[in-house]
């Protein structure tokens, strides 16, 4: 490599002399054995791996029929049912470890890699398996099912879909040719009138709830956030651009404060509606020392209820990012004090942080996130955002036969609501979808017998070069339920 070197640095003139002299010693060797320099560099090994995209699926369902029917329940083939108490009945989930935590707290956490091979003992993948199969529905009743969707390897397109698979009469009582008259067609009202809600359910709790932290009261965030030694590198600047989106989402009167904890915390921007001296403030971090989780909560506390602009009444809600420990004793006795306060909790888990204490230190297991890759923190302050902000956003609602009929031609999912347009999801994502069904008491004899069933699930298409999602459907990965009602 040194004579290459070498070689490049000399004029022209000199290099052609150089390969006359080379020329000229050649010859005079005759027919002897001759010695050329050379170099070879190689890049060995080389290959290319076509990717994967999976999409797998578990659920919950639940049951409103009434008190004391847990016998009627298991006799309908949900041997497992629980009570729930208030006439509500668990009636199935897809199976998961047994020393796995509940079910709502699974399908946020890092403890159970749904992407493994050994996920697919637990998961739904194109099993067709019922999420209900309910008899003798009564006018009243309602039901529900979550249904947790893991999205493995790529980011993807998904898209829900569904069909009424059978709506029939199931012949008439004297009560329902009373109420509706004679029916020959064999078609039953049911599906008429089954009320259907569909929502992102973003804590995966069961519960339709369209109503944000801050929708009734003025609105006073801290976002809390570790910049210590190990939050350096793709950490702190996935960190920075993640919370100055969330305080994009805000708007007067609401208020956010910026607060950062290494072995120590500090205020680096009071409660304000001068956002982007908020931004501002984050943008400006830098990573160095230890962790002490409780600086920042009680930092953040500080903030919320004794800061210069704090108001008396307003929702508290604290953003509490680590990606490291602590003491755990100090940071829990920190967060229930704020949250006896009235402080209500996330966190955020990023990446090797210890899961279990933040999530201790959240409000509620729903407001625990997790956050695997730095990659992963947009998403999981865009979930938050939609919270504390606007609540849980409808998908469709209707009669269960307007709903269907919408389905039937599949109804593209948001990966991340906060921004314009449809989203996809990236890669390593969970999304719960509620779907909730309602058979209203005015309904009277006119479903007597009639049944109904159906068909619901996702497909999922690369996002990648695709600029196009579901127009060709041919190679979509779809995962689906299905669904019998009957009254």
């Amino acid at each position: 490599m040194e004579e290459d070197t070498q070689l490049r640095n000399l004029s022209r003139r000199k290099v052609l002399a150089g390969l006359g002299t080379i020329g000229v010693a050649s010859a005079g060797a005759g027919l002897g054995t001759s010695a050329y320099f050379s170099d070879s560099e190689t890049f060995d090994d080389n290959t290319l791996t076509a990717g994967t995209l999976d999409l797998k699926l578990d659920y919950k369902s639940t049951y409103l029929g009434g008190p004391g029917r847990l016998d009627d329940v298991v006799a309908m083939g949900y041997s497992d049912a629980e009570d729930l108490g208030d006439g509500r009945y668990l009636l199935d989930q897809a199976p998961s470890p047994a020393d796995m935590q509940a079910w709502e707290d699974l399908v946020q956490g890092e403890q159970f890699d749904f992407c493994s091979a050994e996920a697919d003992e637990y998961l739904v993948n194109g099993d067709g398996i019922p999420v209900f199969t309910l008899e003798d529905v009564k006018p009243g009743d309602s039901g529900e099912v979550t249904i947790s969707l893991h999205i493995c390897d790529n980011p993807a397109y998904l898209r829900l879909f569904g069909e009424l698979t059978e709506s029939l009469e199931n012949g008439q009582t004297e009560s329902e040719m009373e109420a509706e008259g004679e029916d020959s067609d064999g078609l039953g009202e049911l599906a008429d009138a089954i009320e259907v809600c569909v929502w992102y359910d973003e804590d995966c709790d069961n519960v339709y709830e369209p109503t944000g932290t801050g929708e009734q009261n003025e609105l006073e965030v801290a976002l809390v956030s570790d910049v210590s030694g190990s939050m350096s590198g793709s950490a702190l600047s996935s960190l920075k651009t993640a919370a100055t989106v969330f305080v994009d989402n805000l708007s007067s009167p609401d208020e956010a404060a910026a607060i950062s904890f290494n072995s120590s915390a500090t205020t680096d921007q009071e409660l304000t509606t001068d956002y982007q001296l908020v931004k501002d403030a984050i943008d400006a971090y830098t990573a160095g020392g230890g962790t002490s989780i409780a600086a920042g909560i009680i930092e953040g506390e500080d903030e919320l209820l004794n800061g210069t602009y704090a108001t008396p009444g307003a929702s508290k809600v604290m953003i509490l990012l680590s990606d490291g420990n602590s003491s755990e004793s100090a940071a829990i006795a920190a967060a229930d004090d704020a949250k006896n306060a009235g402080i209500r909790i996330f966190t955020v888990a990023l990446g090797s942080a210890n899961t279990s204490l933040l999530e201790s230190l959240a409000s509620s297991p729903d407001d625990a996130f997790v956050a695997p890759d730095p990659a992963d923190l947009d998403t999981v302050y865009a979930e938050i955002a939609q919270i504390v902000l606007e609540g849980e956003q409808k998908i469709i609602s209707g009669t269960m036969s307007d709903v269907f009929a919408e389905l039937s031609e599949g109804l593209l999912l948001d990966g991340n609501r906060q921004e314009e347009g449809v989203q996809p999801y990236p890669g390593a994502t969970t999304q719960c979808i509620g779907f909730e069904w309602e058979l209203p008491y005015e309904v009277g004899n006119q479903v007597q017998s009639d049944s109904v069933a159906f068909d619901i699930g996702i497909d999922a298409e690369q996002s990648r070069h695709n600029d196009a999602p579901f127009e060709e459907s041919e190679d979509t990965n779809t995962t689906n339920v299905t669904t019998t009602t009957s009254s």
